[in-house]
């Protein structure tokens, strides 16, 4: 039974939180493990958004010259470090082997499945009222410089069109009226009003403090070493603070999911894919719209607490340590669209690891060597998004329930592991 089920799971992001809610409520006793502080990884500095419509894979036709352009032009938000790293470079290659339209369309539909089943888990979350996180349901609006690039996202809207998920385009005059904040030059924009945004630092420790109140247990600054393992079952992890036995686990370390699995002689295919955000105070005049800036790949997001810029993709290991320059490019970035960038007050420039897989699909399925490990990383950049999806399929494989969407795509067996 759930009740005498108990449970440790290895990471305290949001992907961690989510799965502790679901088995939670089904009166599962749990523990989170996290190597730094709960929340101060990647869940933390994100842009916020809840990116219903973001069904299309990173990986898709074109992806690779695209941004071979973009970095002759010094306007792509990628970087790879040029160093001998033999795991990155066949990384890529997969990445790269896997642009064609067959994935394109086979990931859509799947990604629509997990994204929708998120959409709905949210809301009933959010219905309870007591999670206060500067949530708003606003929409996303793209915005485009050039005109062949606005024209040239009919094809994308008449895709996303067949999941219900079109955009509506707006010329200029119209952009403006809707979002004043936006420079004049601009050519136009496509909104919609599916997607969604929230405060991803206000939600973890709401969060986080509901769920404790409950009962949760967490253990902060406590580092994996290895595993205790038994007929096909973990039985206690070694940490920096002692051995933890537990009847099942959860391996959902984001980024960090990969060198953890290694202690099980488990290989993941999950690159970490540094992201940065500029978070200040409220510029004027401030966005009240997300908006994606499509040309620089990068994302505004207002809240009523403040305003943040946020995105690039930076292939360079585990570290976390700051590029002017990276942040500079957000910075610049935001003044080719807003009227007003910045705010005068900057609040925090921050860093760190999106776990990245290179078919640009999440990884929640059983360890394929240990009957009571369930791992759940590779999120991308849609750790946020699709939380509740994640948490809900690992709490119903835990306790032997059927899950209420197929979980198939999402298995490590698609990797040959």
């Amino acid at each position: 039974m759930a009740d005498s089920k108990n449970i440790t799971i290895i990471g305290g992001g949001i992907i961690g939180l989510a799965c502790a809610h679901y088995l939670m409520n089904e009166g599962a006793r749990v523990r989170i493990i996290e190597k730094n502080e709960v929340g101060s990884g990647a869940s933390h500095g994100n842009c916020g958004l809840l990116y219903f419509t973001d069904i299309i894979p990173l990986c898709s036709p074109g992806a690779v010259s695209k941004e071979i352009l973009r970095t002759l032009c010094g306007t792509s938000p990628l970087y790879i470090k040029p160093e001998m790293d033999f795991n990155r470079f066949f990384w890529l290659l997969k990445f790269a082997s896997h642009c064609r339209y067959t994935h394109y369309r086979k990931a859509s539909i799947e990604k629509y499945e997990i994204l929708t089943y998120s959409l709905n888990l949210f809301d009933q979350i959010f219905a309870a009222g007591d999670i206060q996180c500067d949530f708003e349901k606003k929409g996303i609006l793209s915005v485009f410089k050039n005109p062949k690039n606005l024209d040239g996202f009919q094809a994308t809207n008449d895709f996303l069109s067949r999941f219900n998920l079109g955009y509506k385009r707006l010329d200029r005059d119209d952009t403006l009226d809707l979002e004043p904040a936006l420079s004049a030059d601009i050519a136009g924009s496509w909104y919609n009003e599916i997607d969604q945004h929230l405060k991803p630092d206000r939600l973890v420790k709401a969060w986080k403090d509901k769920l404790v109140a409950k009962g949760l247990v967490i253990v902060e600054n406590c580092e994996v070493s290895g595993f205790h393992i038994h007929n096909r079952k973990v039985k206690t992890i070694r940490t920096s603070q002692g051995q933890f036995a537990s009847d099942a686990f959860v391996l959902a370390a984001g980024a960090w999911s990969a060198p953890v699995a290694e202690h099980l002689n488990l290989l993941l295919p999950v690159q970490p894919g540094k992201g940065y955000s500029i978070t200040m105070d409220r510029p004027d005049p401030c966005p009240e719209i997300p908006c994606m800036l499509y040309e620089r790949n990068m994302v505004v997001t207002p809240w009523k607490s403040g305003y943040r810029l946020g995105g690039t993709m930076e292939f360079s290991g585990y570290g976390t340590g700051l590029n002017p320059r990276r942040l500079k490019k957000l910075l610049d970035g935001a003044g080719a669209y807003m009227k007003a960038p910045a705010g005068d007050l900057c609040l925090e420039e921050w860093a760190s690891l999106r776990p990245m897989t290179y078919d640009d699909m999440p990884i929640i399925d059983r360890s394929p060597d240990h009957d009571n490990l369930v791992i759940a990383t590779g999120h991308g950049m849609l750790g946020l998004t699709l939380a509740t999806g994640t948490g809900k399929l690992v709490s119903d494989m835990l306790l032997e329930k059927k899950t209420e969407i197929s979980a198939t795509p999402y298995r490590i067996t698609r990797f040959g592991t």
